[in-house]
């Protein structure tokens, strides 16, 4: 059976000393955000996941969702009771705003409380993951009445909401939507269309589901200029916030899928459903970025978080399971064999993992905080810098996170040979379950293609060159260390990478743009390399100091500069190589005519 325990002394070690929250006290909703306070509600949120969302994972994996006769479904053994607790205890409100019925606190919360449950249970926690793009489009462009009739109970996760963009023709290119907005005479539209890959589209742990879906009206222009966004209640609400009638709204099928089994990735059937427009008419592909964004950042941490728990049980069976003999000699005689800890490939990979999670986890939470100050900030200047961060580094965390989160449990499965390949060991689900944070709310194509076409360009490059800038100034800081400075020349010459290959783009990229489509990908992994090196510098810094100042908890600290020495050494040389593909430029990539990939 997998085990899961929240890694909360990592994350109190981010919140509360690395990033420091106490000292935003002063801005709105860090109020109350004590270092006390946080211990207490990481590992509440900690004790609940592991306690409760995590012994339903294998087993809601194995049972997945049932569709009826009536086009509603129904979510594996133990989902709806789990769902109540965590309504009842407030997990689903903890950054939410005030005024409808949140508790205001500062997104990082959020952010934690996230890659605790989608460790715990991935497919449970999409669940009530997903209203939170639904509310935040809501919050931005749905009206005072809209806003005063959906979020109090979206917020307080007794209804729960689903976001409709994909088609059967169209995933990307959402200019292609077929799905039709008629107006009625009484201010409403009656939608007509189908809604494929939908995930959460329809279950029995809310009695009511609010769709956000995207649709055109009669006379829009067919192309993404033409898109509206509409809300869809799966059960009509009246105007004093009882339920009414069911909405002409159902799940045709559950897709059969590779992983998640337990979430249902519904195909979605509007036929001539009551809907809202929310915002204004053919304005809807604003509404759907402000979904897409907190999604995307919510899927960066389910690539943490299906490494982290893969992680921990390659831990655990590599402390268990005993093969062969350490290279230079029997570590334990008096046994028939050493564990598999003493042989290097297997630390190899365990190193590779513990450097990326938690190299994953501060960035993650870092990123949460720029969310934080880019509304709250004291100053202008603050609020434009913690905008331009994570406005670019939202598409890194996204497909870098996913893309070594990925190759993360994929190692992880290979700790432990066999038996990994078997079902019955949970390995496997959490290769399965991570693979499609590569894919949904943008696949890792298009968040590199977003990172190199827009975000790079975005205000004359004012974001990436206060990027280059923070990491520059704090590696020149740190090198002056001598505990620091090799660490910190290795993150500075993967920097120098990072300008080299961004000027290369620059120059070559608008020559021919497909030198810039076949090098993106390339360019987003040398960007997360740097993201994750800036945050094991902070790391090991602050560990330094805490070694220092004679710290009781001595051994994480002293594993932290270990770990930070593994990823200088590991990961950033892989800079180099990456800019080296992206100056091939696209030229091989994209010469071969199409008949010639036929193989018969």
């Amino acid at each position: 059976m997998p085990v899961y325990k929240a890694p909360t002394r990592d994350t109190r070690f981010i919140i509360n000393e690395l990033l420091q929250l106490e000292q935003h006290s002063s801005l709105p909703g860090f109020e109350n955000a004590s270092a006390d306070m946080i211990d207490v509600v990481v590992e509440e949120c900690g004790k609940f996941c592991s306690e409760v969302l995590a012994p339903l994972n294998l087993s809601g994996d194995q049972e997945g969702c049932t569709r009826h006769a009536d086009g509603t479904v129904t979510t594996p053994k133990g989902f709806k009771e789990a769902h109540a607790q965590f309504r009842e205890a407030g997990w689903g409100t903890l950054s939410a705003p005030e005024e409808f019925g949140g508790q205001g606190m500062p997104h990082v919360l959020g952010m934690m409380a996230e890659e605790f449950i989608s460790s715990a249970n991935q497919a449970w926690g999409m669940y009530p993951g997903l209203t939170n793009g639904a509310v935040s489009a809501i919050l931005v462009k749905g009206s005072p009445e809209q806003q005063a009739k959906y979020l109090p109970k979206m917020i307080a996760n007794e209804w729960l909401g689903t976001m409709n963009l994909t088609e059967p023709h169209c995933g990307t290119d959402l200019g292609l939507i077929r799905t039709r907005a008629v107006p009625n005479a009484d201010g409403s539209y009656a939608i007509t269309g189908t809604k494929i890959f939908i995930s959460a589209g329809d279950h029995d742990l809310t009695e009511n589901i609010i769709h956000l879906v995207l649709a055109k009206t009669p006379d829009a222009p067919d192309s993404t200029k033409g898109i509206s966004l509409f809300i869809v209640p799966k059960v009509l609400v009246n105007d004093d916030g009882s339920l009414g009638e069911r909405n002409a709204v159902s799940c045709g099928s559950i897709e059969h899928k590779m992983g998640i089994h337990a979430n249902a990735t519904c195909v979605m059937n509007y036929d001539g459903a009551a809907g809202w427009m929310v915002g204004e008419e053919n304005k809807g592909l604003a509404a759907m970025f402000i979904m897409m964004n907190a999604a995307r950042l919510g899927v960066g941490i389910q690539g943490l978080s299906q490494a982290e728990t893969a992680y921990q049980n390659a831990v655990k069976y590599a402390g268990e399971r005993r093969q062969g003999r350490a290279l230079t000699g029997p570590a334990e005689p008096n046994e028939k064999a050493d564990t598999l800890f003493v042989h290097p490939d297997i630390r190899r990979m365990l190193m590779d993992a513990k450097a990326f999670t938690e190299g994953m986890r501060a960035l993650c939470l870092w990123g949460a905080l720029q969310v934080d100050l880019s509304h709250k900030a004291a100053s202008e200047e603050e609020r434009q810098m913690a905008d331009d961060l994570i406005s670019l580094l939202t598409p890194v965390i996204k497909g870098y996170g996913t893309d070594k989160g990925f190759d993360t449990c994929v190692q992880m499965q290979q700790v432990f040979g066999g038996h990994g390949f078997i079902e019955e060991w949970g390995m496997s689900q959490f290769v399965r379950d991570c693979r499609i944070t590569q894919i949904y709310e943008g696949a890792n194509g298009v968040q590199a293609m977003d990172l190199v076409g827009r975000k790079l360009a975005m205000q004359g490059g004012r974001a990436v060159q206060a990027f280059f800038a923070l990491v520059d100034a704090e590696c020149a800081a740190a090198k002056a260390k001598p505990q620091l400075e090799a660490l910190a020349g290795q993150i500075e010459k993967a920097n120098g990478e990072l300008k080299a290959a961004t000027m290369w783009l620059m120059q070559n990229g608008m020559m021919n743009p497909n030198n810039a489509g076949a090098g993106a990908h390339h360019y987003m992994h040398i960007m997360g390399i740097v993201s994750l090196g800036l945050m094991w510098l902070r790391m090991a810094e602050l560990a330094a100091a805490k070694l220092a100042e004679g710290s009781e908890d001595k051994a994480f600290y002293e594993a932290k500069l270990v770990t930070a020495r593994y990823f200088g050494e590991r990961y950033t040389p892989d800079a180099g190589a990456l800019r080296r593909k992206l100056e091939t430029g696209g030229e091989a990539m994209m010469a071969l005519p199409v008949e010639m990939f036929a193989t018969a």
